[in-house]
């Protein structure tokens, strides 16, 4: 189990379960969609971000972006982390079929999955050594063709998919969501690995 500095937001009752087991922090649901209309639980979400932090960990389909970012818009940009998690195609045990995505959820994860996430991202973990290597930046995306050329959108794209990370995701939510799951060393073997492949 890790501790950690900030509260934990997520969708729904059994990603709670999921996290109690593994994380040592407050976690607070969004309840999924009701969160848009829900002011006393966006207020209490503003109050935690601003005492002590939030950690974002939602689903990787379309829904749990959207959540993220109605969450963004609501609390200081300051007073957020992100964690993001493979997107990976299964169902979970509970459900007779898969969601609407064919993609896991938080609590359909492996517990070893979720956890290399949460250290990856730019969550406080309480006694441990969180320091860093270098982060990813806009500048790297150029050097490594993923912005400003010809076929950087096409580029992108290919090392979403190879990480299993949702494609629709725009520069800046990739490069963190990079951050939180590869190293600019491990970034950089991935795109040389893609460029063998044909990637330009």
């Amino acid at each position: 189990m890790i501790r950690l500095k900030e509260a934990v937001i997520v969708e729904g009752r059994y990603d709670k379960i999921k996290l109690s087991a593994l994380i040592d922090a407050p976690i607070i649901e969004t309840n999924g969609f009701r969160i848009f209309k829900d002011k006393e639980k966006q207020s209490l979400i503003r109050q935690i971000a601003e005492k002590r932090g939030i950690l974002i960990i939602t689903d990787s389909d379309s829904a749990g972006f959207v959540i993220r970012n109605f969450l963004k818009g609501i609390v200081k940009e300051s007073d957020i982390k992100q964690c993001y998690i493979p997107q990976l195609r299964g169902k979970e045990k509970r459900k007779e079929k898969p969601s609407k995505e064919g993609f896991l959820g938080v609590e359909g994860l492996d517990d070893e999955d979720i956890l290399r996430a949460v250290r990856n991202s730019s969550a406080t973990i309480i006694g441990e050594n969180t320091a860093k290597s270098a982060e990813i930046t806009k500048a790297d995306f150029y050097d490594l063709g993923l912005t400003g050329r010809e076929n950087s959108k096409g580029n992108r794209e290919k090392v979403l998919n190879f990480l299993n990370i949702p494609t629709y995701l725009s520069t800046n939510a990739m490069i963190t969501s990079l951050n939180t799951l590869v190293t600019l060393e491990e970034l950089k073997d991935i795109v040389k690995n893609l460029q063998g492949n044909k990637m330009k």
